[in-house]
């Protein structure tokens, strides 16, 4: 039972502390980012109306088009601002403690002394299998990007994910040449079949944009495991103490 409550303590505190910190840097960094997209998507998605009623003719007396399309109600979402951050916050924070708790279980079953520094390797391995292996398939896309279907770009992120992990597992911890051979099969597996091919669709998002946003999703993802990573392998000795 103290083990549990060490990785529930762990969990806990290293969200929190990382999911607040990881808010801030998102606020000043990947939030303007996105908020830019969101223009150029607003933008698109104004346009798309004239088009299809220039191109079928005048609009009836509902305010469609002939042959026009009913998009029913706009899907919630919070409002900009206090409440936008709030939902973001506690995203964050859940996302943390729920990647907290993975760790703190890894370090229970390798039933090893854990300090900062290893707690910094797990989280460095999270980085690899959660940000690097699936975004160089599905890089973080921005509002207004073309992208694949949902359930199949889902299904190869999980896959992807799966693998790498087990990958890792294998060469880094096993240290034997089969297991060093198959965990680098598995690691290359996925690219090899490679990720949903985006679909052809058009987009007024500059290119800069794209590639400022992917860089800056990239850095708050490492300072984000990074972070957590150290902090859980701490507070894991500190509780288990």
């Amino acid at each position: 039972m103290s083990i549990f409550r060490s990785i529930v303590f762990t969990a806990v505190a290293a969200g929190l502390v990382v999911g607040l910190i990881v808010t801030a840097i998102q606020h000043f960094g990947v939030v303007p980012l996105i908020l830019r997209g969101e223009v150029y998507e607003q933008a698109a998605e104004a346009a798309t109306p004239v088009a299809t009623a220039d191109s079928h003719g005048a609009e009836g007396h509902d305010g469609q088009g002939q042959g026009g399309h009913d998009h029913g109600a706009e899907a919630w979402e919070p409002s900009p601002g206090l409440e936008r951050n709030a939902f973001t916050a506690a995203a964050n924070i859940l996302t943390a403690i729920g990647f907290s708790l993975l760790l703190g279980a890894a370090f229970a079953l390798r039933g090893k002394a854990v300090t900062w520094r290893e707690g910094l390797l797990w989280g460095l391995a999270g980085f690899v299998v959660f940000m690097v292996a699936p975004g160089l398939g599905l890089p973080p896309e921005l509002p207004g990007m073309p992208a694949s279907e949902l359930g199949p770009r889902q299904v190869w992120w999980i896959g992807t994910v799966v693998a790498t992990a087990a990958g890792l597992g294998l060469v880094l911890l096993k240290r034997t040449p089969w297991a060093a051979i198959l965990g680098l099969v598995l690691i290359v597996a996925p690219h090899v079949v490679g990720a949903p091919a985006m679909l052809d669709e058009a987009t007024n998002v500059p290119e800069s944009l794209v590639h400022q946003f992917v860089v800056t999703v990239t850095l708050t993802s490492f300072l984000f495991w990074v972070l957590l990573g150290s902090l859980s392998g701490a507070l894991y000795r500190r509780f288990s103490a």
